[in-house]
């Protein structure tokens, strides 16, 4: 890939999961979760990868494949913080680039994690920068789990919610399903930052907003970071917090094996 454009990975990785306990060491596809997520960050043409944990057995797991890993605190409520705490730690600048790659998204494409961070580049006026896509489904729209978001004429989003948004009146007034809105946007969790919005976040205390959607993103917007939304250029895989995903996430990982050999 080109090296116009300077960025870091990083990827928050703990040992602890509720509904997949130990998932990011689990293997799938000839390889631990963490190693597959670790080789899209480094196929997106990033400066820098860096897998933050503060579990020693991840650590020793992500050296043994070769990978660059800071040990963090066990303290962190995030993985935005443990972010933090590397950005901090390597003292990178403030107008650099730092994209929070989940370790926990092995299908997640090397080109929407390169396309995030020229995103964030290519605006200014930007904090962060993050992707979705227009929701086609009623059953997306709604989908708890499906976070949803809406955004201004110049791409900056104006909220994100579990609810479906933005409303459409008379199928509120009459009961009658249809397709969703126009401007009703999908989210997918993968973010963009200047490290200057990293320290800034770090230091905000949680929102209401954030409390209630359990969505944190929205602690940013309640403090007037700016986020830019761009339309992803395809759709991720799966994300893994069950084991029925862990078999579908497997499925994909060899078709995509296959198309890259």
């Amino acid at each position: 890939m080109s090296s116009g454009l300077s960025f870091r990975v990083v990827i928050p990785a703990r040992l602890g999961s509720t509904r997949l306990p130990g998932k990011v060491l689990r293997e799938l596809a000839g390889a631990t979760l963490l190693e597959h997520v670790h080789r899209r960050a480094c196929e997106s043409g990033a400066d820098e990868v860096i897998i933050a944990t503060d579990s020693r057995e991840v650590y020793q797991a992500a050296e043994s494949f070769g990978a660059t890993v800071s040990m963090t605190s066990d303290t962190h409520e995030s993985g935005t913080d443990r972010i933090h705490e590397v950005v901090s730690a390597k003292g990178w600048a403030d107008d650099e680039i730092v994209v929070n790659l989940q370790g926990d998204e092995p299908g997640m494409p090397p080109l929407l994690i390169r396309q995030v961070a020229q995103n964030l580049g290519a605006i200014p006026s930007a904090d962060i920068a993050t992707l979705g896509y227009p929701i086609q489904s009623w059953e997306d729209w709604q989908d708890p789990g499906l976070v949803k978001l809406v955004k201004d004429e110049q791409g900056m989003a104006l909220y994100f919610s579990r609810a479906p948004i933005p409303a459409d009146r008379a199928a509120l007034l009459t009961g009658e399903q249809r397709l969703p809105v126009a401007g009703a946007w999908g989210h997918i969790g993968l973010y963009a930052y200047r490290v200057h919005a990293l320290h800034r976040f770090s230091q905000l205390a949680p929102a209401a907003l954030e409390s209630c959607e359990a969505l944190e993103q929205l602690r940013a917007m309640a403090h007037g970071l700016r986020i830019h939304v761009g339309e992803a250029s395809q759709r991720p895989g799966i994300g893994v917090d069950t084991e029925a995903d862990l078999a579908r996430a497997a499925e994909e990982l060899a078709s995509y094996s296959e198309a890259n050999n």
